[in-house]
Parts: structure tokens; C-alpha cells; sequence
């Protein structure tokens, strides 16, 4: 999609901390009304990323533009940018509806009009009878949903959402996840938000970045980035999944085997013959059991280590030949127990394969 769709175009962001480079010349652009995470582990430079878009840090290269205008050089408070940060901010002494009136009051709006502004995204984030509370006698979710309101009242172009849910315990966080995709999908606002929670991204996301030093690995749907993923730590980083390094063979029709040591296995590909490769697969996809004779698989066979019931999923431990195979499953075969013996197997279809890492 051409830059002229994109609400949001990033270009060439860098940013260093003296002699370590943050940002490496990232570009990142963001369609109108769409929701993005930037998701990596600690370090990578999501949020560096996140506070130059905010006007909260000054780059040392690259562009931002906003709704087609230039917001590199403008200042935090003139961007049209809406935050909603990790800790909230929000102001302890206030009530809940002082809190959410604040951004509007800053900017001279009429007091009928604040009064009806806060009335209803008070209402939106389902708050409206707890205006006059102060926020301090408030819940961690219920800060949580003032702190949305106050960055939504004020109609900013773009909401910027820093790990919001960080405080929060898991039950609740996965409950907010849901309210606030609701909400912002009510309101129709773009936004991007920075998580270090793959299953955070996953289920509120239009798109994630995937980022890793300073670089995004892959933009991508979230069913992209699961099932289709671009480098080996994209792979690693979303979901679980079973790894196993080898040399690449021969090709034949399209199909590269590969030598590993728990045999020769196949991928769709193709390498030159004795380069490093790694194959992948996601747990989910394996069965225990032989595959089909007339379905295209990879089949090892290993040992079972462990068993580990999570409710709604099974996962199964498996080892062979120093190679650990996670396999996902709703129930544990019948007669299957710690110590035994079986074949693994699953799709040639679901095979993924990478360079692998060269000596």
C-alpha cells in the first residue's frame, strides 16, 4: 500500500545510547484504523520506537509523519497523539471525571461540551457511575479503563498504548484485553501498542511487528507471523515450536531432504547441497502416531519424558538423539506414559525451513 494510505509512516528511525545503537533506521507505516503491536523482548527498541513516535524522544535519524504531515520536529503536546502509559498517569488527587477532563480543560474546550465528552467515554469504558470517585479508591483494571478515557476524550489521531496491562494479574488483563479491543474498535482509532506478551499482541492485533536489535524481523497479520514465520526468531518468539538443524540434501520436485540426527526429514525448499538449514514445526501439528500413507509427512520416532496437563491442552515431552519435540494435544493416548517409546509424525505441508546457523 502506497505511504500516502498509511496514517502513521515511520522512515528510517535510528537511535543510539552512546555507543549502543537502539534503532537501527527502522521503517514502520500504519494503515487508518488499524491496530498494531510492537513485540519483542526487552531491549529491542519497541518502546524507543514508540516514545519518538510520542514526541517524547528525538531521534537521531529518520522521519515521522502523521496523517501525512511531518510531526518529526513537532512538539509532544501539538502531535495529536494520545498515550496511555504503564503506570496510567493519572492524577491521584482528581476525581475519575477530573481526570478524563483534564486533556479537554488544557484545551479551552466549553464546559457543556467537556461535560458531555466525559460523560460519554466515561460511559464507553463503562465508568459513568464512578465519575465522581477518586481515583485513588480505584481498581488496577478500572485506573486502567480511566486512563483509555482521558487518552480517547481528547480525539488524537493516534492512541499510543505503553504495555497498559503490565499491572494487572492474568485473569483481568486477559478480560481488558478483550474491552479495550472493543472499545477502540467502537471508536475507530488507530493505535500501537508495545507488548512484550506474544499472547497480548496475538489477540488484539490487526498486525504485529515483530522486533528484535533495533530492527523489525516481520510485519505480518498475527495468523502470518504463527503460521508463516519469515526468520528463525520470529518463529521462536510467537508460539512454541520444535527445532531441528541439519544439512541440506538434495532437491527433488521442489522438496529439499535434509540430514539430521534423528534421520533424513523433508521441507519445501531448496539449498545448496550441505548448508546449514533448520526445520520447524509447530507442536499443534504433530500426532503421535504414523502418518497417513497418502499425505506427504515427516515421521521420528522418540521417547516420552514428560506429561504436562494445562487444562485445556496436553503437552507431551519428547526426546531422541539430544532433540527436544513439544507435541500439543487435547488428551493423552491411551496406554502413553513416561519412559515409553513412539513415532511422531506430521505434515510435509507443515514443515517449515530456515538457514541455519553456520559455524
Amino acid at each position: 500500500m502506497s505511504a500516502d494510505a498509511l496514517l502513521l509512516d515511520v522512515r528510517g528511525a535510528s537511535k543510539a545510547f552512546g555507543s549502543t545503537t537502539v534503532l537501527a533506521g527502522v521503517d514502520l507505516g500504519v494503515h487508518r484504523g488499524e491496530f498494531v503491536s510492537l513485540l519483542g523482548p526487552s531491549g529491542c527498541g519497541k518502546t524507543t520506537l514508540l516514545r519518538i513516535v510520542a514526541g517524547l524522544l528525538g531521534a537521531d535519524g529518520g522521519t515521522v509523519r502523521l496523517d501525512g504531515a511531518d510531526i518529526t520536529g513537532v512538539p509532544t503536546h501539538k502531535r495529536g497523539v494520545g498515550v496511555v502509559f504503564q503506570s496510567y498517569a493519572l492524577f491521584p488527587h482528581l476525581s475519575v471525571a477530573d481526570n478524563v477532563a483534564f486533556g479537554l480543560r488544557a484545551q479551552r474546550r466549553p464546559a457543556d461540551g467537556i461535560k458531555a465528552t466525559v460523560a460519554r467515554f466515561l460511559d464507553l469504558v463503562h465508568l459513568g457511575a464512578l465519575a465522581d470517585r477518586p481515583v485513588r479508591g480505584l481498581s488496577g483494571g478500572q485506573q486502567q479503563r480511566v486512563a483509555v478515557a482521558r487518552a480517547l476524550a481528547v480525539a488524537p489521531k493516534l492512541l499510543l498504548l505503553d504495555e497498559p496491562f503490565s499491572a494487572l494479574d492474568r485473569k483481568l488483563r486477559e478480560t481488558m484485553q478483550i474491552d479495550l479491543r472493543h472499545i477502540l474498535r467502537e471508536v475507530g482509532i488507530t493505535t500501537v501498542l508495545v507488548t512484550h506478551d506474544q499472547e497480548e499482541a496475538l489477540v488484539m492485533s490487526d498486525r504485529i511487528a515483530v522486533m528484535s536489535k533495533g530492527a523489525i524481523e516481520q510485519l505480518d497479520t498475527p495468523e502470518g507471523i504463527y503460521t508463516r514465520p519469515r526468520t528463525p526468531f520470529a518463529l521462536g518468539f510467537v508460539g512454541h515450536s520444535i527445532r531441528i538443524a541439519g544439512k541440506a540434501g538434495q532437491t527433488t520436485d521442489g522438496v529439499l531432504t535434509v540430514d539430521t540426527a534423528l534421520g533424513p526429514l523433508r521441507a519445501k525448499g531448496s539449498y545448496l547441497p550441505g548448508s546449514p538449514v533448520l526445520l520447524a514445526v509447530r507442536p499443534e501439528r504433530v500426532v503421535v502416531g504414523a502418518p497417513p500413507p497418502d499425505v506427504p509427512s515427516n515421521a521420528v520416532t522418540a521417547a516420552l519424558t514428560d506429561i504436562v496437563f494445562q487444562g485445556s491442552k496436553v503437552h507431551l515431552h519428547f526426546a531422541a538423539a539430544d532433540v527436544t519435540l513439544l507435541v500439543e494435544t487435547n488428551r493423552i493416548p491411551p496406554g502413553l506414559s513416561p519412559g515409553a517409546t513412539a513415532s511422531l509424525s506430521w505434515g510435509l505441508a507443515d514443515t517449515m525451513l530456515f538457514p541455519g546457523e553456520t559455524a
